[in-house]
């Protein structure tokens, strides 16, 4: 068991934590996004039940942060061996780790919250002119593209540490 001070000073306690901050910053944006959908999306099903396909694809657009923010911390611990048990790595490598996490981790929080209120917005728009379903599924896609950007750094910079 190690003591508080020596927990510091272990690699794997930063690659643990690079993991947590991914999957859970990103999932709570996502759950955020993806309920304010909902509560907008409950309000139009309660009025016109046969416009739930066209609101629940805009409710599943800010679930993808999540997903990103756990492919990311299933990269990392593939990646440093975590899954197959016994890894020791070095504090400057668990630190690079944790490091690689935050773009996923933060952009996705914040861009799962907005791109979660874009679509609420669009379900407005399917309430009343569910024709013009493609725009406001465009207007959240646009949101989409800070959270695939920050996937794609913290991937190529895990890609980029020496393990």
């Amino acid at each position: 068991m190690e003591t508080f001070a020596t927990l510091f000073t272990n690699g794997n306690f930063y690659a643990y934590l690079g993991v947590a901050v991914a999957v859970v910053l990103a999932g709570m944006g996502s759950a955020k996004g993806v309920g304010i959908v909902g509560e907008a999306a409950s309000g139009v099903l309660s009025e016109d039940p046969d416009k739930f396909g066209q609101c629940l694809v805009l409710q599943a657009l800010p679930g993808t942060q999540g997903i990103y923010g756990f492919l990311i911390g299933f990269i990392i611990m593939l990646n440093t061996g975590m899954l197959g048990g016994d890894v020791q790595l070095p504090v400057g490598t668990g630190a690079a780790i944790l490091v690689a996490s935050l773009p996923v981790g933060i952009v996705g929080l914040v861009s799962g919250i907005h791109q979660g209120r874009v679509s609420a917005s669009g379900v407005k728009v399917i309430a009343k002119r569910p024709d013009q379903v493609s725009k406001p599924m465009v207007s959240a896609a646009l949101v989409e593209t800070y959270a695939i950007l920050a996937f794609l750094i913290s991937m190529l910079l895990i890609f980029n540490i020496k393990i």
